[in-house]
């Protein structure tokens, strides 16, 4: 078996207080990465090894991903631990977009929750094959089947229990191996003897029917399998070596069971990591090649990329950190090797770069490393890059997909304590800025007041927090505010004329076209279709009277806020001999879509709306139902468990700010909830003057 093979770089997602963190601190204290357990909450005075940042530590949960490598019975495991809540799914997005395979946590009590929704679109996304990890098995009200059955119904995924719990709750004691047919136990001080028994008699039956359930399923999208099963009983080899052909494939989703805080299950899971996911080797990864001469995206070579150490060097960059000393960018090499003193090409810009220092990570601890080989995740000290930069070796230009990056739906107007602080704040936001995506900063031209913006107050909070701890920058902040849009409703035709004659050369320019409104929650916020035939109006005209339509539709007709959803097809037009220009043409749309095409597109207000999943204490249920209801929220299911009750909902962001202390209010701290995305959605009338009124 080759290095390559040996190798498996995997992520672990799952919804906020699933247990990820402190699923991963025993996986490295099971590899000998680490010789000592630590609290997540930092209860111990040290914190989990992959939250080092102190505020993750006060919290309790994981704000950035952290990497880390092990080695697990001679396989090598880069370990990305990512955040679970919804502010920082960007750091889960980019984390995806680098790794061959996950283990998606699931909590025994509480199942598929908001954010798992989230993970497994990402995953979807990105074509990562995965395994279930249904953690939390020693919790009052544990139901495996339960959570089993939501991934099946609501995931949409083929779950299949590769184990049997030996108890739930407090009785939890062990799982039962259902391919080698053996009760597996955990001892010692921290879990870390493992002990094969025979199957207990008061689980010998349970366990036969599990059995046979995984096999069926299995043999039902596994045709070698199923061929098997029909001679005879399979063997445990060709279950295991189905098992991972239809994870790989995507068309199954292996489950396994335990309790990581009970130190339960996790040298099975890491058994079942490098057994069942994919090597780098296992995975089609492609890239694009740039060619200076053609700009048409149909007509770029796609190039496969092979993790062979002898071919061009190729990597992405995922991540950046901004520090004292400078910046530190995080890669993915897919082929080829990069070694420590080279220069390397940045495909989007086109700058050579040194890579003075490598490093490999170990959360916040670095260790220098001369070259980085296909499949590895390394660090580049004094590197800054842009997520997705893609780094090659030589003069070929190649360019990968990027990671999808969510837009801010929350802003917060900021500013300092003291006037000479100014500079400093400035400073760390743009550090800010250079390291989250999903972070923006700007000044209000109306109001002169500095806002900063992000997908979640949490997000916000957290950074307002960074400048005080970290940058000595006390600030004021004012009242939260929702990121509304503005979209057309019905198509509009123009036929518009720019004709101005100052003296000298003159602006001249004809267009003409419709607008038309694109779905509102399309992902493309605007489109431009160009069906000018015959030469009538040059490209280089057509394309900046496109770049007029999108000057213009910064900010909409009703409250300023962006104009969106928008499609623009030109179809025909006219020049001046000598008149026309990029100039005239950009201007030209520019006065079109503000004159003509918003006021009559009968506008309206959009605004962003989340997933809601609340659970509560059932005596609560009615209030909460209610309170739900009067902030415009539309409920989807509401479910009574054992001694809670779980309830989905959609509701408007902006009736949700608030929600964390109103749901103790209303539940006597006894209420947890999470939110994700769900989209945009039209204001209703009387709520749209009141926000345009706001603005």
């Amino acid at each position: 078996m080759t290095r390559i093979e040996r190798l498996r770089n995997i992520g672990i997602s799952a919804h906020i207080d699933s247990g990820k963190t402190t699923l991963t601190e025993r996986m490295l204290f099971y590899c000998g990465k680490i010789h000592q357990i630590h609290d997540v909450r930092g209860s111990d005075g040290v914190g989990a090894t992959m939250d080092s940042d102190p505020i993750e530590r006060r919290r309790g949960i994981t704000i950035s991903s952290a990497v880390t490598s092990v080695q697990w019975k001679e396989h090598q495991l880069q370990i990305i631990d990512t955040p679970g809540h919804v502010d920082f799914t960007v750091e889960v997005e980019r984390a995806l977009r680098v790794l061959d395979g996950a283990v998606m946590v699931l909590c025994s009590v509480g199942g598929v929750q908001s954010q798992s929704y989230t993970v497994d679109k990402q995953m979807r996304r990105y074509e990562v094959p995965r395994i279930a990890f249904v953690n939390k098995m020693d919790r009052v009200g544990a139901n495996p089947q339960r959570v089993i059955q939501e991934m099946r119904e609501q995931l949409g995924l083929n779950a299949v229990a590769l184990q049997l719990p030996i108890g739930c709750g407090e009785t939890f004691a062990g799982v039962i191996d259902l391919l080698t047919q053996e009760a597996v136990y955990f001892a010692g001080q921290f879990g870390e003897i493992v002990r094969r028994e025979p199957i207990p008699s008061s689980l010998y039956e349970a366990a036969q029917s599990w059995r046979h359930e995984m096999v069926e399923r299995l043999a039902m999208v596994d045709d070698p399998l199923m061929e098997s099963a029909m001679a005879g009983h399979p063997s445990e080899d060709e279950l295991r070596s189905a098992i991972r052909r239809t994870t790989l494939s995507h068309s199954v989703t292996p489950v396994l069971f335990g309790s990581a805080g009970r130190n339960c299950g996790v040298q099975e899971l890491l058994d079942a990591v490098v057994q069942y996911l994919p090597a780098p080797s296992d995975r089609q990864v492609s890239a694009f090649e740039l060619n200076e001469k053609e700009s048409d995206d149909d007509k770029l070579e796609t190039l496969a990329l092979k993790p062979d150490d002898a071919l061009p060097a190729v990597a992405m960059a995922f991540k950046t950190l901004v520090e004292d000393y400078g910046p530190v960018t995080f890669i993915r090499v897919y082929q080829g090797a990069f070694s420590k003193g080279k220069t390397y090409t940045n495909s989007r810009t086109g700058e050579r770069h040194r890579f003075s220092r490598l490093v490999r990570m170990h959360a916040d601890r670095r260790t220098e490393i001369e070259i980085a080989t296909a499949g590895d995740l390394c660090g580049v000290v004094g590197l800054d890059s842009a997520l997705g930069d893609t780094y090659v070796a030589g003069n070929r230009r190649f360019a990968m997909e990027n990671a999808i990056v969510a837009e801010p739906v929350v802003q917060l107007a900021i500013e300092p304590h003291r006037h000479s602080d100014a500079d400093r704040l400035a400073k760390a936001l743009d550090r800010f800025r250079r390291q989250d995506p999903t972070f923006r900063f700007a000044t209000d031209p109306t109001s002169g007041q500095m806002l900063i913006a992000g997908v979640g107050r949490l997000q916000l909070d957290v950074y307002v927090q960074r400048l005080k701890d970290e940058h000595a920058c006390e600030v004021r902040i004012g009242p939260p505010q929702v990121a509304y849009l503005e979209c057309p409703t019905i198509s509009v035709p123009f036929d518009y004329r720019l004709k101005k004659q100052n003296g000298g050369q003159g602006q001249f320019a004809q267009i003409s076209g419709r607008l038309e409104p694109l779905p509102y929650n399309a992902e493309s916020k605007f489109e431009f279709v160009d069906e000018i035939v015959g030469g009538r109006v040059s490209k280089a005209n057509i394309a900046a009277a496109r770049d007029g339509f999108v000057d213009a539709s910064t900010s909409g007709p009703l409250a300023k806020y962006p104009f969106v959803g928008v499609r623009v097809v030109l179809q025909d037009g006219s020049e001046h001999e000598k008149d026309s220009s990029e100039f005239a043409f950009r201007r030209c749309a520019w006065e079109v879509m503000r004159t003509v095409l918003m006021p009559h597109s009968a506008p309206a207000l959009l605004e962003p709306m989340v997933h809601v999943s609340v659970e509560i204490p059932n005596e609560s249920q009615g209030s909460v139902v209610g309170h739900l209801t009067r902030k415009r929220a539309s409920l989807s299911s509401s479910q009574e468990l054992e001694r809670i009750c779980k309830i989905e909902a959609k509701a408007p962001l902006s009736e949700m700010l608030d929600y964390a202390t109103e749901l103790r209010s209303l539940t006597q701290g006894q209420g947890t909830f999470a939110m994700s995305p769900a989209g945009y959605d039209f204001v209703p009338s009387n709520k749209a003057k009141l926000a345009t009124v706001e603005n």
